[in-house]
């Protein structure tokens, strides 16, 4: 009943914003929290599940971002007629230096392997270079101010959810190779570094995805509004239930992409639960209880880490790519700690570590604050300092810092949740 009560006072607070601000923004607001609940789901399968602590999840999701841009634009032929081959050859020399290394390290050993390995990387290095840099140059003269890119498949969009989980995935499993024999806070550091080298790049690689210069204008998975304003059924719809085409246009294509996004979130929630109650789950949640006994009774826990490293990354990527269904639009400067890592965080921790429920309802929450915050600081400034005079220095400082009230809020809710509610508004739930 309590956990009811607390998933009808979240539906209660949308239907209100939608009643008493817009319904366009109480549904904008919904997409945005089912897609910060998938990217909680995430995390909690990599905390909650194991106590992996991994604050590169900015990483992840714009890897999901990435492929978004690759599934959905359209590809440039010019582009890749003047860098495709060579883009080519240096991934193959690369590959081929990549596996000449895992052949020395198997032949060799002592000093000779290490020689022959660092060499072989230099040479690898510099080959691919070679090849590399001149297709790049000539990818990114290609009309720069409108392209500069290969462009992507041209597919639906929607392909891209899978295809960014499977991105995040491959991320995943090589950080995972090389970081998870780490500590805990090592590890942190670990991931939140490569995180910051996936968004440099991003930034820096027009070639890909464009870099600062952005991708705007995507096909979302529904309808245009202004097209669906110019459709006979739509106008007909529109008639039927008294509405005017123009405002009910959003709100219709906001509907449509409300009810993909709660598939995906019940499709993941229902893998996640039954993941967490199998005998997998159980082993999972004993190595991180007590991981020197679960390797004593003969559990590989690096290995059994890695799979829940992988598979909570993939489903970041699979949000991060909803993300950019949601937007239409990529924009690598928009990926920053505080809204991919911290705010994400904060929803599994207050809704409940450890419990998919809690991870929900955290998303939900924390993000409905956080932009409710944002609308709402300045109003709640003016209210509080009425009562002062029209030149006071506190006043003025007041109102200049409303847009800083939310990550106040913030700090406020993890602090009273930690103190009042460790294990969340949701506790995972323990055998008695």
């Amino acid at each position: 009943m309590r956990n009811f009560l607390l998933f009808a006072a979240m539906a209660l607070a949308l239907l209100l914003a939608g009643q008493f601000q817009s319904w366009a923004y109480s549904l904008t607001i919904l997409n945005l929290c089912i897609i910060s609940s998938i990217m909680a789901l995430g995390v909690n399968i990599q905390w909650g599940y194991a106590g992996i602590f991994n604050v590169g999840i900015m990483g992840f999701a714009a890897l999901g971002g990435v492929a978004a841009v690759l599934t959905r634009t359209e590809p440039v032929a010019e582009a890749w007629a003047a860098g495709g081959a060579g883009l080519g050859v240096s991934l193959l020399v690369m590959l081929g230096t990549i596996a000449a290394v895992v052949v020395l390290r198997r032949k060799l050993t002592g000093r000779v392997r290490s020689i022959a390995t660092v060499l072989t990387v230099v040479i690898g290095y510099f080959a691919t270079r070679h090849f590399f840099d001149p297709a790049t140059d000539a990818i990114e003269s290609i009309d720069p101010a409108l392209t500069g890119y290969l462009g992507g498949a041209n597919l639906p969009i929607v392909f891209s959810w899978a295809i960014g989980g499977i991105f995040a995935a491959g991320a995943a499993w090589v950080v995972g190779k090389i970081a998870l024999g780490l500590r805990s806070d090592y590890l942190a550091i670990a991931t939140l570094g490569i995180s910051e080298i996936i968004i440099a790049v991003l930034k820096n690689e027009d070639w890909l995805a464009r870099g600062v210069k952005n991708i705007s204008g995507l096909q979302g998975p529904m309808p245009r509004a202004i097209d669906l304003q110019t459709s006979d059924w739509f106008l007909s719809l529109c008639e039927m239930l008294g509405a005017q085409p123009v405002p009910f246009s959003g709100i219709f294509v906001k509907i449509g992409t409300a009810l993909m996004f709660t598939i995906v979130l019940v499709i993941v929630m229902y893998l996640s639960e039954k993941a967490l109650k199998s005998p997998w789950g159980r082993m999972m949640r004993a190595i991180r209880d007590n991981r020197d006994a679960a390797e004593a009774m003969g559990k590989d826990v690096t290995k059994r880490h890695l799979q829940t490293f992988v598979i909570g990354s993939a489903v970041v990527g699979i949000a991060g790519a909803m993300l950019i269904t949601l937007d239409l639009q990529f924009t690598p400067g928009a990926y920053n700690p505080l809204r991919f890592t911290f705010l994400i965080w904060v929803m599994v921790i207050v809704g409940g570590s450890g419990n998919n429920w809690g991870s929900v309802l955290g998303g939900f929450l924390i993000w409905f604050v956080w932009i409710e915050a944002e609308r709402g600081g300045p109003a709640l400034m003016h209210l509080v300092t009425s009562g002062m005079a029209e030149d006071s220095g506190l006043r003025n400082h007041l109102i200049d810092s409303a847009a800083h009230l939310r990550l106040f809020l913030m700090g406020v809710i993890l602090l009273l949740a930690l103190r009042f509610s460790p294990r969340g508004l949701i506790p995972e739930k323990t055998g008695r």
